[in-house]
């Protein structure tokens, strides 16, 4: 083994595991000191320049959530996101963290795992069988490039759209998947990991502290006749919900308490997701409802989607000014690019899910309504990633620094996020407590 493979390991095996984190910001709720985490959706390695630079400002763990969409196996589809598999996932984070001299705790987590959470699985209609192997192999390939956290969701279905699946079904699919991480895991001799359950979907029929419950305690029994870990989160359904770009559900404080109190009497934290565009209010309330954990992911693609547009206005002017002879194209390419990818339909609501392409190029407000919401699913294009280059060279000539300028753009809602969630020095409060 090369020495900086030796000393990744090292790193790797010696790190704090998120679980303990997790159990130190339970015990500091008592005192008043404790923090909301903040789960990050890597939309970009912009995103992740713009996270390591805060965190390490500030002083508190990363978790850089990714869905199976954004970064899976090739062998799989890989993902949309940089077109990273695991590998690259972990090497670019840990490149980027390098060059920040970011030396605090990050942790690679998958969002939503689970048979059926790709795209083309649930179209394609696989069976029980064939989604769940599928699942087990991206969790293997999370597993063996260091993933610390991985989700358990196993309530997609594509044969019970607009059902809520059974609780037992949901329950069998998460102990039977937990299991087989475990195996795997040992038979690699690699360190603790988390586990993540529970959905924010309504059809996984977890939105009331009833069934919160239920599934806890039979939860608990079951993993406990097993001899698994019992999870590091549960996700719950505290009223959160992204559509386009706005918080359009309403936050409910009583029902967040509720649910970080019964997960708590099981050591397990509140994982909360859909909580993109909140407003200072509403942050503000995570910590006295001892929220553990939120998700973040569409809100930072979408601020940088408005830093490159703005970028745009400013080469637009320059050219005008007659300082530039020719612009790129990036307006344009990336609009037309984020329409085709498809994947905003999720963010929509109604009958706009069922918009055409070529319909709402011929409407510009419709057009760059959806750029707003569907930009980032675009940035890796080889055409957008062309004219991004033009863009910044053109700025360059004029004394701009646009890649400077759209890392600060992303770590305004990062700030935002950090001071309400009391994250300032929040690795070193949890480190004081557990050790």
């Amino acid at each position: 083994m090369d020495r900086k493979k030796r000393k990744e390991t090292d790193i790797y095996m010696n790190k704090l595991p998120i679980k303990k984190v997790v159990e130190g910001l339970l015990k500091l709720q008592d005192t008043g000191e404790s923090a909301t985490l903040l789960g990050i959706g890597p939309m970009s390695p912009n995103l992740l320049q713009a996270s390591f630079e805060i965190a390490k400002d500030y002083d508190f763990p990363l978790m850089f959530i990714a869905s199976r969409n954004q970064v899976d196996a090739d062998a799989l589809g890989g993902g949309y996101v940089n077109g990273w598999d695991q590998k690259r996932f972990r090497e670019d984070i840990r490149r980027v963290a390098e060059q920040v001299g970011f030396d605090g705790l990050y942790y690679l987590c998958r969002d939503h795992g689970g048979p059926w959470q790709r795209d083309n699985e649930r179209n394609a209609h696989l069976s029980e069988e064939e989604a769940m192997k599928l699942a087990r192999q991206s969790y293997l390939a999370d597993i063996e490039n260091g993933f610390d956290l991985l989700m358990i969701d196993p309530t997609k279905d594509p044969f019970e759209i607009g059902k809520v699946i059974p609780l037992d079904v949901v329950l069998q699919r998460t102990v039977e998947l937990i299991a087989y991480c475990e195996e795997e895991r040992k038979r690699r001799g690699l360190p603790e990991i988390g586990y993540e359950v529970g959905t924010e979907e309504t059809n996984g029929g977890l939105t009331s502290t009833e069934k919160y419950r239920e599934f806890i305690e039979k939860l608990e029994k079951e993993l406990k006749a097993k001899g698994l870990p019992m999870p590091t989160f549960i996700v719950g359904q505290t009223g959160t919900l992204t559509r386009k770009t706005e918080q359009v559900g309403t936050y409910n404080f009583h029902n967040a308490y509720d649910l970080a109190a019964m997960a708590k009497a099981y050591g397990v934290g509140l994982k909360e997701h859909n909580a993109d565009y909140l407003d200072d209010v509403t942050l503000l309330e995570h910590i006295p409802a001892n929220v553990t954990a939120s998700n973040v992911a569409p809100q930072y693609g979408t601020e940088e989607t408005r830093a490159y547009l703005k970028l745009c206005e400013v080469e637009d002017i320059l050219k005008r000014e007659g300082l530039l002879d020719n612009t790129s194209d990036l307006r344009k390419t990336l609009l037309v690019k984020a329409i085709k990818t498809e994947r905003w339909r999720k963010w929509m609501v109604g009958e706009q899910r069922n918009l055409q392409v070529d319909d709402i190029l011929k409407d510009e407000k419709l057009s760059l309504d959806i750029l707003d919401i569907a930009g980032h699913y675009a940035f890796n294009d080889a055409e957008v990633k062309k004219e991004l280059q033009t863009l910044y060279e053109n700025l360059a000539k004029h004394h701009i620094d646009g890649q400077r300028f759209v890392v600060d753009h992303i770590k305004r809602p990062l700030q935002q996020y950090a001071e309400c969630y009391n994250l300032k020095g929040i690795t070193s409060r949890v480190r004081s407590i557990i050790e």
